[in-house]
């Protein structure tokens, strides 16, 4: 069994520019702010969420291990 993932949108970040859509479409939600959140907040670890976590230009998505709470992305320093 690989990884599962807790997924959060720091909303005082988030500008709605969507690239986590664009990348991951069933892992994001835009609401009526046009405001980015995780469609489940705990997943299976996936590329494509990883790859919208990458592409967020203000960096408000955070990734860590579910049982750990190890950073995934972003990498600590």
């Amino acid at each position: 069994m690989g990884d599962r993932w807790h997924v959060e949108v720091d909303r005082s970040l988030c500008i709605g520019s969507a690239q986590c859509l664009h990348h991951a479409p069933d892992g994001f939600r835009l609401d009526s702010a046009r405001q980015s959140h995780p469609a489940d907040p705990d997943t299976d670890a996936n590329e494509r969420v990883l790859a919208a976590a990458e592409s967020c230009p203000v960096e408000a998505i955070t990734i860590t291990l579910e049982d750990s709470g190890e950073p995934v992305f972003p990498p600590e320093e």
